[in-house]
């Protein structure tokens, strides 16, 4: 697409946009002046969608006037709810319903996995992850290498970009994994980084995991609900993510994970059960040995809890109606004119880390300003930009597919470009 600097050339795209009619279906906060922010935080928590606070009442009132009947005789049976879920969650990450399940958040999911495909032995017992992984994935892999009786120190392999470079190569992945792979037990990444917001080919890293004889999972956090992930057809062994950044399930919401189908039924695989992964069939005679549920649903632990789970479903159904493809195709073209606009402050000013590829990024640009520090982030928060700074010198902005606008992205190069003046 060839793009132009300026406010009507942005106008013009939101009116030629096929999904514009989704950002009314959600709340944009305000600022003093009445007007809505520049949200742009959208990877670090999604914006509300209209429908949640009536889903939730909903739940109330069946409570309310049900009890505990609600579980069979609530307008949404409680027994059941996290299936509702499911059809809806496989097409946003791309697999078979029987292989995701939400449930849990983020980190606990990730614990779980690992003691499922975390399996250390005397030779084979290492970990693989990015060195600037997000640091509760790294607390998990540490932990879970001490729970083990190893030394994270010497088990811990982290990924590591080449000397004034910032992303990693896939070729210097390959190596790693190739020269190193009688060693590793499981290479655990993130499938997009949160810092750079590069994302990662999960089929090949599978393949050349696989090919080692190593497990393979992703941490689909910044990925789920931003990019078209193909769990299944990915061929790793599992993944776990968070719903509440770009899938809009509310602060600390719940958390997915996906077991590919072909660990279903292999009994070999150690896992921590509880009650919700037993056979439904005879879940409730209570005297029974465990008997798992052939598919991701397996492990489960305890009851869902409705209340968090509306949220998502809220999300779920938006998600649906607008469909991954679609948000890809205007991901690509808004993640695009933000950058242009940038850019176009000058690469000697600006430099954007994040992959100019739109096949290595999703929807995020992390952005470093010369000789600037903080305050340049308090400057634009000031002008009505809600965005994210992280340590030590980036700012990430999110321009989301369901809820950001072409003139969102204009707005945010002008304050940008103001503050930058300002400074000097």
């Amino acid at each position: 697409m060839e793009y132009q600097n300026s406010l009507s050339f942005a106008k013009q795209l939101d009116d030629q946009d096929e999904l514009k009619d989704f950002r009314s279906q959600f709340y944009l906060p305000l600022q003093k002046n009445g007007e809505t922010h520049v949200y742009l935080c959208g990877n670090s928590l999604g914006l509300q969608p209209k429908t949640t606070e009536a889903a939730i009442r909903q739940e109330l009132l069946d409570w309310k006037n049900l009890g505990v009947e609600g579980h069979f005789h609530a307008k949404n049976p409680w027994l059941p709810y996290h299936e509702f879920l499911t059809e809806a969650m496989a097409k946003v990450v791309g697999a078979k319903p029987k292989e995701v399940i939400v449930m849990n958040t983020l980190t606990v999911n990730l614990h779980m996995m690992m003691i499922s495909f975390y399996r250390p032995d005397s030779k084979r017992n290492k970990i693989v992850i990015e060195s600037d992984a997000f640091p509760s994935d790294r607390y998990a892999a540490e932990s879970q290498i001490r729970l083990h009786g190893f030394d994270p120190k010497e088990c811990l392999i982290e990924l590591t970009a080449r000397p004034g470079e910032v992303c990693l190569r896939a070729e210097d992945i390959q190596k790693v994994i190739e020269t190193q792979g009688s060693e590793i037990a499981l290479i655990m990444m993130g499938n997009t980084n949160y810092y750079t917001g590069q994302y990662f080919d999960m089929k090949q890293i599978t393949q050349w995991g696989h090919a080692q004889g190593c497990f393979v999972g992703f941490d689909c956090a910044h990925g789920a609900g931003n990019l078209p992930l193909d769990l299944h057809n990915s061929g790793c062994d599992f993944a776990v993510w968070c719903n509440y950044k770009y899938l809009n399930a509310g602060p600390g919401g719940m958390g997915g994970a996906f077991v590919h189908e072909r660990h279903h039924t292999d009994a070999s695989i150690p896992r921590l059960e509880g009650w919700w992964g037993h056979n439904k069939e005879t879940r409730f005679k209570m005297r029974d040995a465990f008997e798992a549920i052939p598919s991701a649903e397996a492990w489960q632990l305890s009851n869902p809890p409705i209340m968090a789970m509306v949220a998502v479903w809220s999300s779920l159904k938006i998600f649906n109606a607008a469909g991954m493809d679609r948000l890809r195709k205007k991901a690509i073209a808004l993640t695009g004119f933000m950058e242009y606009l940038v850019h176009s402050l000058g690469d000697d000013v600006i430099h954007i880390i994040t992959p100019s590829d739109p096949e290595q990024r999703g929807s995020q640009l992390s952005i470093q300003v010369k000789n600037a520090d903080k305050s340049l982030f308090n400057q634009i928060t000031e002008k009505g930009v809600i965005a994210d700074w992280r340590e030590p010198d980036v700012i990430r902005v999110a321009p989301v597919p369901l809820y950001n606008s072409f003139e969102d992205a204009y707005k945010f190069y002008s304050i940008l470009k103001e503050a930058l003046h300002e400074k000097g």
